[in-house]
């Protein structure tokens, strides 16, 4: 029986199908163009209670009021691991519910997440799939999809902030970061040897040049040339 039960494995192996490109995964594309300038309107931001717990709205003009016409979505948030009440969101920002022009939002806040601040967008361009982590000494890091209107590209940037999430600093080129589509990465706390170094992992079908993983050992300044991970590996987290 056990013989039966390895050969079987075998030939399981052996015949398994070639993994093909995950085409029914959908990409970033560009649709829209960024939509024209228009009047800014408010209403009170939303509050939420539900149970024990209180959500506060992140994505808020400059006197903490909701904006009418955007939207936001794919939020990735990250907390100061020195001081809890300071945290950072990041999300894909859309100005306007009428193009799906999407750039690369975030907002702080220094009181547990009561307040928000939104500073604005990374860049004012074509921006995906953002990531957010925190090290040890409470910096915030964020990791952004960069593509065109042609989506010739899908590339990866990392930037910065060492103010509790208030400016962000582009720590590489754009593009220098390879990556790819569906990216995700994290950052080596553990004070061993690889301690702070920042691992990336994406979708090698749709990568920035090749491969699907690289590492960087300068907080994001450089990266590594990319390499291929072992055994068909598919988007997940880090």
């Amino acid at each position: 029986m056990l013989l039966q039960f390895a050969l079987s494995a075998v030939s399981g192996q052996t015949l398994a199908p070639i993994r093909k490109p995950p085409f029914n995964e959908p990409l970033e594309k560009y649709n829209m163009p960024p939509a024209p300038p228009r009047k800014i309107e408010t209403s009170p931001r939303m509050i939420s209670q539900f149970g024990v717990f209180t959500s506060f709205q992140a994505n808020v003009d400059a006197q903490g009021n909701n904006i009418l016409g955007d939207a936001a979505n794919e939020p990735s948030i990250s907390v100061d691991p020195t001081d809890g009440n300071k945290m950072m969101i990041a999300w894909r920002q859309f100005n306007s519910i009428n193009s799906d022009f999407r750039q690369a939002g975030w907002g702080y806040t220094t009181d547990g997440g009561v307040h928000w601040t939104f500073p604005g967008v990374l860049q004012s361009v074509f921006r995906s799939d953002p990531v957010t982590k925190s090290d040890e000494a409470g910096n915030f890091f964020y990791l952004s999809l960069q593509s065109d209107q042609n989506t010739s590209f899908f590339c990866d940037d990392v930037w910065r902030s060492t103010n509790g999430g208030q400016t962000f600093t582009e720590q590489s080129p754009d593009q220098a970061g390879h990556g790819g589509d569906k990216e995700w990465f994290t950052i080596d706390t553990t004070g061993g040897t690889g301690h702070g170094f920042l691992y990336q992992f994406w979708t090698g079908f749709f990568a920035c040049d090749f491969g699907e993983f690289n590492r960087s050992i300068d907080s994001g300044v450089t990266w590594q040339s990319p390499i291929n991970i072992p055994n068909n590996a598919d988007t997940g987290a880090m």
